[in-house]
């Protein structure tokens, strides 16, 4: 989404751009996510609760959060950079700029992006469903800095919930309603951005997995794809997971590990249908309709990027579908599920702040990934500011 969406800007502002990817523009992290447009995400990832209990989830199959344990000194730089960001000062510092590209992002899709494609996109708020007392306190914790921050949140309670979301049996003690959010349509959002950078004339080269660069003094003048070869006056680093491996051969110290998240789809019926997207807390969980079907997904698991896929992460999902719809107990079969199970690694920074700017040491390269589970949401902004970045 990054790479697309800074191609889509660039290429506005009269820029011959070619977008060089290492598969076929078919897959990727961009398509299965949760397509959440969403100001309210103002919490970085790094939070000492996260730190705290990610020990405890790492024993776990199911849980919602893993580590793979392994000897890779990258996953440990990674892992001891995470530890020191996940501290409440950072967590505070970082809000209002989480806010700020957010909203940028939002007006960017509303005013902007759908005068040019349709991806399904509805401003109908999102649910932060909790059902228990820790969860309904730190929740309000971290609507009230929202609130503080200028953001239009309410607290609902159990009845609450109930009249907004009529049509569907909750579990719940009540929601956090982020009316600042958007949702859309993650996959029929990246057809259409393919279908509109080719209109651009944007050189979109499928099965160009990047090689190699040809640096002469502080810039990148040539970059390699095996046999093939592109000269560059301004090249941009947004290759999501696989950053860090590019960014080393540029003697460039960019942390970002892959972390792998699980999606699946159900078909709606009237009587249980959900009209707006959300969180289920303790489960750890997204939910989000899609026409008339449900998108269940979640799970952060950080391991290698050509390792197979850990379906027992899908059956954490549904449990915790489970547990807060009783509308779906028994009806979620997982070998029915498991053939659809769609997986992909998001790039996760040190901290889950997205690395958006240029290189200290090669004048002509800009950075833009580590967005962790951001992407779609912060990426009309991010094409928007590595444009402005390239053009100085």
């Amino acid at each position: 989404m990054s790479g697309l969406s800074s191609a889509r800007y660039l290429a506005k502002a009269g820029w011959t751009v070619t977008v060089l990817e290492k598969g076929d523009f078919t897959d990727g992290c961009s398509y299965g996510n949760a397509g959440f447009v969403c100001p309210s995400h103002y919490i970085q990832l790094a939070t000492p609760g996260i730190a705290k209990q990610g020990l405890k989830w790492m024993l776990k199959s199911t849980s919602p959060f893993y580590i793979q344990p392994r000897l890779d000194p990258a996953l440990l730089r990674w892992g001891v950079h995470f530890l020191k960001r996940a501290k409440q000062k950072y967590v505070t510092q970082n809000a209002a700029s989480l806010r700020d590209i957010g909203l940028l992002s939002l007006n960017e899709y509303e005013q902007v992006w759908l005068g040019e494609m349709d991806f399904d996109y509805q401003h109908k708020g999102m649910l932060e469903v909790f059902q228990t007392q820790a969860a309904f306190k730190e929740c309000t914790h971290i609507a009230k800095i929202g609130q503080d921050l200028g953001l239009e949140i309410e607290m609902l309670d159990k009845t609450g919930l109930s009249e907004l979301e009529p049509d569907t049996e909750w579990n719940a003690m009540g929601a956090v309603y982020y009316k600042c959010d958007g949702h859309l349509n993650p996959a029929k959002l990246m057809r259409g951005l393919y279908n509109n950078l080719e209109s651009l004339g944007v050189q979109l080269r499928a099965n160009q997995q990047v090689t190699g660069f040809k640096k002469q003094g502080p810039l990148i003048t040539e970059v390699y794809a095996g046999e093939n070869s592109f000269k560059a006056d301004a090249v941009v680093l947004a290759a999501g997971s696989w950053s860090e491996q590019l960014a080393r051969q540029l003697h460039l110290n960019l942390p970002v590990v892959g972390g792998r998240g699980y999606s699946f789809m159900v078909p709606v019926q009237n009587h249980h249908r959900i009209h707006r997207p959300g969180l289920l807390v303790e489960g750890r969980a997204a939910f989000t309709p899609l026409g008339n079907e449900l998108r269940f997904g979640g799970t952060m698991e950080i391991r290698n990027l050509d390792a197979p896929m850990s379906l027992n992460r899908v059956k954490g999902i549904i449990n915790a579908v489970e547990n807060f719809f009783p509308d779906y107990r028994g009806q979620l079969d997982f070998n029915k599920i498991k053939p659809a199970i769609w997986s992909g690694f998001r790039p996760v920074s040190v901290d889950g702040m997205p690395y958006i700017g240029k290189s200290p040491s090669i004048e002509n390269l800009v950075v833009a990934t580590g967005h962790a589970q951001l992407g779609i949401s912060l990426g009309a902004a991010t094409g928007l500011l590595v444009s402005e970045l390239v053009r100085g």
